[in-house]
């Protein structure tokens, strides 16, 4: 294709203006960005051990990692690099599968990503009514989560740079009360209680699903890779520090308090780690893991709504969505994406954590393995196709390193309730009937549907030079 030097290509500035005065996100925001997107944190953790004892949930969070984290983080870093676009994996299945299966992955991953944004105003409010007992139900709890969902809305729409950075504060405030506790704790240090197990009295649905939704989402970021500076080197930086980032932060504190305090399965619910500061610090280090708590689901929140926002407005770039989607707000932000994703938390809102999280990973597990069979068949399509970063290992050792997670994948969704199977199976065809009605609303035209020009024709090519030659054209555009 010959179309970036054509006079469509050179007036992008002209049609989009507001991209020429965009700050792209730098490596440290974007870090921080990755750990809110994954993590943010312990909290939600607590889970772990009730379902399983210490010893459990410890190994679970060094192996877990290893066999899914890695794995997905690699992925991410090669394709992000190779499609540094907004739209991030929706690009990537496209190109493999066609536009058809890259819509269904944006179907399945928007979705997850809204369902998982609507948990954390509860994880808030249930650390939060533990020293404000009125938020506990009815409508005090009901107007709490709408405040905040506005405002954390408005931080969104103020633009990613700002979410970078604030992320980057809330990351460190959050970080620091449980660098204390583990201090203070040191004295009360019993390692021996991090052996406790008990393999009859284990809870296997709600053990998985605990570390699958905590160690996921490392994809998230792909959907923001054309708001990076210089993607190419500064996407597999931050997923590296990340991945570090987020499993220290969730070793150090379930170390820390499966052994500094005898272990009562049953107290290991939302909220614990507040219990547990009281406990070892007192109550000034209770108020600082509440506020610190606040704070993470405030940085998780924001987080998740710039990808899911971004998403939404890469699948317009690319035609897949109306065209009002791609457009942006003076502040250079997604305005109907983010007021798309801000609604649907709002509805979803009134469900408990553990039906959000089952929800959530029961359609991330599908959309994965559309993800996983997409970076092995852009491997064998285009082996040569130029990627600025490349997971070190041939086509035959990548699929090898996809086995662990893929088989993992298939035990998240053989453990799901029926009740939460036919939930999710229901949204998932309602992708597979929204897809054909959007291309009858754009032939009939009752709607504008566009492809950004400076973006390559997925389609428009069978062989891999092709292919190749639109790789710079995509890097040098990303860092426009």
């Amino acid at each position: 294709m010959g179309e970036f030097g054509c006079p469509q290509f050179q007036r992008l500035g002209e049609r989009y203006p507001v991209l020429e005065k965009l700050q792209k996100v730098s490596i440290v925001p974007l870090v921080f960005l990755i750990f809110y997107e994954v993590s943010g944190g312990p909290f939600g953790i607590e889970d772990s051990v009730h379902a399983a004892g210490p010893l459990l949930a410890i190994l679970g969070f060094l192996v877990f990692p290893v066999i899914w984290s890695i794995p997905e983080a690699l992925i991410t870093a090669e394709l992000g690099t190779m499609f540094p676009e907004n739209g991030g994996y929706v690009v990537w299945v496209s190109s493999a599968l066609g536009p058809f299966w890259g819509f269904q992955q944006g179907w399945m991953k928007w979705l997850s990503g809204v369902i998982d944004n609507a948990l954390y105003p509860v994880l808030f409010l249930d650390y939060l009514q533990s020293g404000l007992p009125q938020v506990a139900g009815g409508l005090p709890r009901a107007s709490a989560v709408l405040g905040l969902t506005v405002v954390l809305t408005y931080m969104n729409y103020r633009g990613l740079t700002i979410v970078g950075w604030l992320a980057v504060v809330l990351g460190v405030f959050s970080i620091l009360p449980f660098i204390v506790m583990g201090l203070v704790s040191l004295p009360e240090l019993r390692p021996s209680r991090w052996l406790e197990v008990d393999l009859r009295n284990v809870d296997w649905n709600l053990y998985l699903n605990t570390l699958f939704w905590n160690l996921n989402y490392w994809d998230s970021v792909s959907t923001l890779a054309g708001e990076v500076d210089d993607p190419a080197k500064t996407l597999p930086k931050a997923l590296f520090y990340a991945v570090i980032l987020v499993v220290v932060g969730y070793l150090y504190p379930l170390l820390t308090g499966t052994g500094a305090i005898p272990v009562d399965r049953e107290s290991w619910t939302d909220g614990y780690f507040s219990h547990m500061a009281r406990t070892l610090g007192g109550v000034w280090l209770t108020w600082w893991v509440l506020g610190a708590s606040a704070l993470s689901n405030m940085g998780m929140f924001v987080a998740e709504m710039s990808s899911d926002s971004y998403q939404l407005l890469g699948m317009a770039e690319r035609g897949m969505l109306p065209e009002f989607f791609s457009r942006r707000s003076r502040f250079g932000t997604p305005l109907i994406g983010i007021l798309f994703s801000a609604s649907g938390v709002l509805l979803l809102s009134w469900l408990s954590f553990q039906e959000i999280v089952a929800a959530e990973n029961f359609l991330y597990c599908f959309g994965m393995l559309i993800e996983f069979f997409a970076f092995v068949r852009l491997r064998m399509k285009y082996p040569t196709a130029s990627r600025p970063y490349k997971v070190p290992l041939g086509t035959v050792g990548s699929i090898l390193m996809l086995v662990p997670p893929t088989l993992l994948i298939l035990v998240v969704l053989a453990l799901s309730s029926l009740k939460v199977a036919m939930v999710s199976l229901v949204a998932l065809l309602m992708g597979f009937v929204l897809q054909p009605c959007l291309k009858y609303v754009e032939r009939k035209r009752w709607l504008r549907f566009s492809i950004r020009p400076h973006l390559p024709h997925l389609g428009a090519t069978q062989d891999e030079n092709a292919v190749e030659s639109l790789m710079p054209a995509v890097l040098a555009v990303s860092r426009i």
